[in-house]
């Protein structure tokens, strides 16, 4: 069986990724005076231009019930006082009057959840093209008000209420969860989370719309915690290890074959997906994944998922875009992938493997933590990174002869999991 034959199956049908657009992630929405209106209206305006749509095109579809919209977000709830997200686009554009449009929610991975959604209509023959927004505003609040609010990503009751910065310890366990796990020795697991986030900000440095191209994070610094330039966080972790606060929204507009057939040049094609939930609590996972040989198991799981739908195994993947929301999630990613042997990862980051310039490059935008993390769009803005390698449109931070990238979002503590697969399509 050819592999263009085994993507969900025999005979299912393709969907194509046809392109959209990011804002700017450096920039701070509520000192320009802009609200949610103002992001969602030139972030799609950017995007429908990208892919050459016209207002008139759009209603051409929507009178054919040949579109629909999928929104990505979390909590805006808590940062800006809104709800009911999907209806919220036809305050953008009266394009969007009476055009099917709904809200998807998985914490952190939200913006995967409204791909999934959109995938899974074009897969259903319900419509043709899928406009998938995601989108957070986070700079509303301080970040101790902003902490307690995504510590609903948690189990709030338990992990969250009450705690300065839930997060930062919750993944500050999962480093300790390395050290007794693989019997790791602690200065060799902490360089390698300095190298990563090195590495994160010096690929930031590449990309025009990410957060930190200005900054200046070394590895020195990084490695330097608990020091006037890193102070720390929680737990083992530090401000190195940490994503960043962010305001910034992405969109990609998914379109069926018989749309994308239709083009003059071939598309980056959906190949294969992975979704896998775990338990919600951090201890519970770490109990459950005992008898295992990962640490996150059910992580490892989304992704063996979208290896075995694609027909695609790690050595045909050219790069990874990862949800390095700390350090510690990068660091586990990499046995995910299948890059080294679980507790061997430090292998990967030390021979520079995963470097831009390696042979297995993660997070050539700069993630989560050079590129940003506006929570409810960073599953969009993998999946348009994805895109843009694929298509040869990433410009600086392009790697050069790719065919074949997978993303990993994840969802509160690794709870949430999804995994996508982009590649060139062979047969258009």
């Amino acid at each position: 069986m050819q592999k263009s034959q085994l993507f969900w199956g025999g005979g299912t049908p393709r969907v194509y990724i046809l392109g959209g657009a990011q804002t700017d992630f450096e920039r701070n929405w509520t000192k320009e005076g802009k609200g949610v209106i103002a992001l969602l209206r030139e972030v799609l305006t950017d995007a429908l231009t990208n892919v050459n749509m016209t207002c008139d095109q759009l209603e051409e579809l929507k009178s054919e019930n040949r579109i629909a919209c999928f929104v990505g977000n979390f909590i805006a709830e808590k940062y800006i006082e809104q709800g009911h997200l999907g209806a919220l686009l036809t305050e953008a554009h009266p394009v969007f009057y009476g055009m099917p449009s709904a809200r998807y929610e998985a914490a952190c991975a939200s913006g995967s959840v409204a791909l999934d959604a959109a995938v899974t209509k074009i897969r259903a023959g319900d419509c043709d093209v899928a406009i998938v927004v995601g989108f957070e505003l986070m700079k509303t609040v301080d970040a101790r008000t902003g902490g307690d609010f995504l510590g609903r990503a948690a189990f709030y009751e338990r992990e969250g209420r009450g705690i300065d910065f839930p997060f930062p310890s919750l993944f500050g366990k999962l480093a300790d969860a390395f050290l007794e796990k693989y019997a790791l020795k602690e200065e060799r697991l902490m360089d390698a989370l300095a190298k990563i986030s090195s590495a994160n900000y010096e690929n930031g440095k590449r990309n025009p719309m990410a957060q930190t191209r200005k900054w200046f994070m070394n590895e020195d610094q990084a490695r330097s915690r608990g020091s006037e330039t890193n102070m720390m966080v929680a737990n083992r972790l530090a401000v190195s290890d940490c994503s960043q606060v962010t305001d910034g929204a992405a969109v990609v507009v998914l379109v069926s074959e018989r749309y994308a057939r239709k083009q003059t040049k071939a598309l980056p094609l959906l190949k294969g997906f992975g979704h896998r939930v775990a338990p919600m609590r951090f201890d519970k996972k770490m109990l459950e994944s005992r008898g295992s040989e990962y640490i996150l198991p059910w992580t490892r799981r989304a992704v063996l998922d979208a290896y075995e739908k694609s027909g695609l195994t790690v050595e045909e993947i050219d790069f990874f875009e990862t949800h390095d929301c700390f350090t510690s999630s990068e660091f586990a990613a990499i046995s995910a992938f299948g890059i080294t042997e679980p507790g061997k990862e430090y292998e990967a980051v030390e021979d520079g493997r995963i470097w831009f310039h390696g042979e297995k490059p993660i997070n050539p935008s700069g993630g989560l933590i050079g590129c940003g993390h506006p929570v409810g769009a960073s599953g969009v803005r993998m999946m348009l990174d994805l895109y843009k390698q694929i298509a040869g449109k990433a410009g600086g931070y392009q790697v050069p002869d790719v065919k074949n990238g997978m993303m990993l979002n994840i969802g509160g503590s690794a709870t949430t999991n999804y995994v996508f697969i982009v590649g060139r399509d062979g047969e258009m």
